[in-house]
């Protein structure tokens, strides 16, 4: 597995982590939802970063940059949607720069957040969702130990095109 460490997005990395939102913009909105146009300016991303700090500090939401073991920032890797009483879950979602694909960063970076998850966190589920056809997303789910439990249909609308999504769940231990 490549070496890879996670660290939180913080204002000095701002200029870094525009330059990795834009040079895969046109990648990431191929597969997702595109961001509002005004995220990709400097007081965008930083305004983005003060949001993260603020939700890991209010238990909402944590964001990882993925960095490989040189310090490159070859992807992002978050925990949305804390819910704590009655679920101690998060729901689950990672993208990897256009040149870092295939390498297993995306496997190794859902392993180490869930390791923070299941570990410091204090979460025992974790909830994830894969566009029918992403074959890619559903292995690093599947080496990641998470299972499918559900299919909702045309439930994501992506380009003008609405699509089915997969669920998947993982439960620590």
């Amino acid at each position: 597995m490549p070496a890879l460490h996670l660290t939180p997005p913080t204002p000095d990395c701002a200029d870094e982590l525009l330059r990795f939102e834009t040079d895969n913009r046109a990648f990431f909105e191929a597969r997702i939802n595109s961001r509002p146009p005004g995220y990709y300016s400097p007081d965008g991303v930083r305004a983005a970063i003060a949001l993260a700090e603020r939700e890991a500090a209010e238990d909402k939401a944590y964001q990882f940059l993925v960095r490989t073991a040189a310090g490159e920032l070859v992807g992002r890797v978050n925990l949305a949607g804390v819910k704590r009483k009655h679920f101690q879950m998060a729901d689950l979602g990672y993208r990897i720069a256009e040149s870092a694909g295939g390498q297993g960063y995306a496997s190794e970076a859902v392993r180490l957040v869930l390791l923070r998850a299941f570990g410091e966190l204090g979460l025992v589920r974790i909830e994830a969702n894969a566009r029918v056809g992403n074959e890619g997303s559903v292995k690093v789910l599947l080496r990641n130990g998470f299972r499918e439990f559900g299919r909702s249909t045309q439930s994501f609308e992506l380009g003008g095109v609405w699509h089915d999504r997969l669920h998947f769940e993982r439960r620590a231990g």
